[in-house]
């Protein structure tokens, strides 16, 4: 599927976030009915917007905070045999992580044929860092503009889309796509539906981080496996 040379142009990440605010009586008044409106669409019997904003509010741009962003890049050696460097960018404050993201993202992208790798990334992890600059009011980085381009020169490479061979109808974690590709799993700990928690309660920011990296090189190790290429020695 890949070549040891073209995964070298690949920068791996993933991104944890959580809700804007530890709770629904917490958002600015102005955004409360904004998210009655949005919720609805996870709306159960049952549940209200203060429940569905502790459970949900986290995947969504407009209501969530990204508190961390870790990537890596491989490289292999002389016997073919691959290693990983990883580097985190996280904390509390959103516009100084993505500001420091965005300056090493810039540099690691401005090369031809370098792209970007993530589980569910064109669903989720690129549209929302686009975003969350664009409300923090910071430069994007010039390989996440992506308006006006066409598609194959969106360097957007997503394990999943890989995984689907043209299937729209399924999703397929990336936890599953472990399993069955006999990756170690990432989730050991925790998953993402619990950061925001882990954040706001334990205010634990280096076990999300941990979480975060070993996303990143389970996403590595899911595209190194299906370019029959060896695996990253576990860490």
């Amino acid at each position: 599927m890949f070549s040891p040379r073209q995964i070298e142009n690949i920068l791996f990440l993933d991104i944890e976030t959580v809700s804007v605010t530890p709770d629904y009586a917490s958002l600015p008044e102005r955004f409360k009915p904004l998210w009655d409106k949005k919720s609805l669409r996870h709306r159960e019997e049952g549940k209200t917007p203060e429940d569905l904003f502790a459970e949900k509010a986290g995947i969504h741009a407009e209501f969530n905070k990204i508190v961390c962003v870790s990537c890596g890049y491989i490289r292999f050696d002389d016997m073919g045999v691959p290693s990983m460097k990883m580097k985190s960018f996280f904390g509390d404050s959103e516009p100084q992580l993505l500001r420091e993201f965005g300056e090493m993202v810039n540099k690691f992208m401005d090369k031809e044929g370098r792209t970007f790798c993530a589980h569910n990334g064109k669903e989720f992890d690129y549209p929302v860092l686009g975003r969350r600059y664009v409300v923090n009011q910071l430069p994007i980085p010039v390989a996440l503009q992506i308006q006006g381009k066409k598609p194959w020169e969106v360097p957007f490479l997503d394990t999943m889309e890989l995984w689907k061979f043209g299937d729209n109808k399924a999703f397929t974690s990336l936890d599953l796509l472990c399993a069955l590709l006999d990756v170690p799993t990432p989730k050991d700990d925790i998953d993402g539906s619990q950061v925001s928690r882990v954040y706001w309660e334990e205010k634990d920011l280096d076990r999300i981080r941990h979480y975060c990296e070993k996303d990143v090189q389970a996403t590595a190790q899911v595209l190194l496996r299906m370019s029959r290429l060896p695996l990253l020695a576990q860490e």
